[in-house]
C-alpha cells in the first residue's frame, strides 16, 4: 500500500479516487513551512502539492518519494532538477484549469473595458453622476495581444474572437500554424504585440527566461488607452514597474490575479490604486475546476504508481511473464 500525503487539502474527487484503489491517505493541516513539510512527507510514496514549495531540502527527507503530482500547472515551487536526479516523476493536470483562467481573463477584459471597478466605488459614494464622467469602450473591435498560446491563451483567443468580436495578435517565438482561427495573427515581435493590442494579457510560465519580461520599457510601448492582464505568474512583471506605468499614466489600467509575493505585504503601492483590478490568485478556484484538478492529480498520481507496482510486479515474476 502506498502513502499518499496531501498536505493542502484537495477536493474529495481525488481522494475518492485514491481511497478507492487502496492507497493510504495523509492530508495535512495546511501548514506547510519547511520543518512541518519535512516531518509531514517523511515517508511518503507521493506528494499532491498545491501551493507550498518543495525546494531540495524537503524533498530530501522523502526518501521513498517516487512521484510529486502537481494540483494546478506550474512548477516553479518544485525543485524540478532534484527531482530528475533522483527518479522522482512529476505529474500536473493542464486539462483541468485552462476553462476557468480564460474566463477570468475575459472577465478581465470586459470589466476594464467598461470600467466595472471605479464606477462601483464612486456609486457607493452616491455619486451618481460619474456615469456621465467616465469614459468606457467597447470589446467589439479592439485587438487583443496575447503572451503565449498554450492551452488557456487558445481558449481566450476562441472567446475573444468568436465572442466578442476582437482582433488577437499573439507573441510566441515559433511561427506554428497550429490551431490558428481567423482574426488571430501570430508575431515573433514582442514589441510589435504592445505596440498593436488595446489589451496585453500574459499566458507564460515563470521561468529564468520570462521572470521580469514585462518592464518599464515594454509598458511605454502600450497605448495610453491600453491595459495589461495577468493571470499566468506574478514575477513576470516588474512590479514597481507596473506601479510606475499605472500612477503616471502610460497605460490606462492593469487586472492581475498573481502578484509577484504572495500573499502580498498590506502595504502593496498596487493597492493604492484605483484602475487595477487584483484577486487573489484564484482564477481556478471555481467548484467545477478544483473537483477537476483533484480527480485529474490523483489520476496522474496513480498512472506512475499503478506503472511502478507493475514493473515490481514483472521484477520478480520474470518466468510468469515469460510463458
Amino acid at each position: 500500500m502506498y502513502t499518499i500525503v496531501i498536505p493542502e487539502d484537495i477536493a474529495e474527487s481525488g481522494k475518492k479516487f485514491l481511497r478507492d484503489r487502496g492507497y493510504k491517505l495523509i492530508v495535512g493541516t495546511g501548514n506547510t513551512n519547511l520543518e512541518s513539510l519535512k516531518e509531514l512527507l517523511r515517508n511518503a510514496d507521493g506528494i499532491i502539492a498545491r501551493n507550498a514549495a518543495y525546494p531540495k531540502e524537503v524533498l530530501e527527507e522523502a526518501v521513498n518519494l517516487k512521484v510529486i503530482s502537481r494540483h494546478g500547472v506550474g512548477l516553479d515551487k518544485i525543485d524540478v532538477e532534484y527531482c530528475n536526479d533522483n527518479g522522482i516523476y512529476i505529474t500536473y493536470t493542464p486539462e483541468a484549469n485552462s476553462l476557468a483562467v480564460a474566463e477570468h481573463t475575459i472577465g478581465f477584459i470586459i470589466a476594464l473595458s467598461h470600467q466595472f471597478r471605479k464606477l462601483d466605488i464612486e456609486v457607493r459614494k452616491g455619486n451618481w453622476g460619474i456615469r456621465n464622467k467616465i469614459k468606457t469602450c467597447n470589446c467589439n473591435g479592439k485587438t487583443l495581444g496575447l503572451i503565449g498560446y498554450g492551452r488557456i491563451a487558445k481558449k481566450v483567443a476562441r472567446i475573444a474572437v468568436n465572442g466578442l468580436g476582437m482582433n488577437v495578435i499573439v507573441y510566441r517565438s515559433s511561427k506554428r500554424v497550429d490551431d490558428i482561427m481567423n482574426n488571430v495573427e501570430i508575431s515573433d515581435s514582442i514589441d510589435k504585440v504592445f505596440e498593436n493590442a488595446d489589451f496585453v494579457s500574459l499566458h507564460i510560465p515563470s521561468t529564468k527566461d520570462t521572470v521580469g519580461l514585462v518592464d518599464i520599457k515594454l509598458m511605454k510601448k502600450m497605448k495610453k488607452t491600453s491595459f495589461l492582464i495577468n493571470t499566468s505568474r506574478g514575477n513576470v512583471i516588474v512590479e514597481k514597474d507596473l506601479y510606475k506605468a499605472l500612477s503616471e499614466g502610460i497605460i490606462a489600467g492593469a487586472a492581475v490575479d498573481v502578484l509577484d509575493k504572495e500573499p502580498p505585504e498590506t502595504d502593496n503601492p498596487l493597492f493604492t490604486m484605483d484602475n487595477i483590478i487584483i484577486t487573489p490568485h484564484c482564477s481556478t478556484h471555481t467548484e467545477e475546476t478544483m473537483d477537476l484538478m483533484s480527480l485529474h492529480a490523483a489520476m496522474g498520481l496513480h498512472s506512475i504508481l499503478s506503472r511502478s507496482e507493475q514493473q515490481q510486479w514483472v521484477a520478480n515474476n520474470p518466468k510468469k511473464i515469460k510463458d
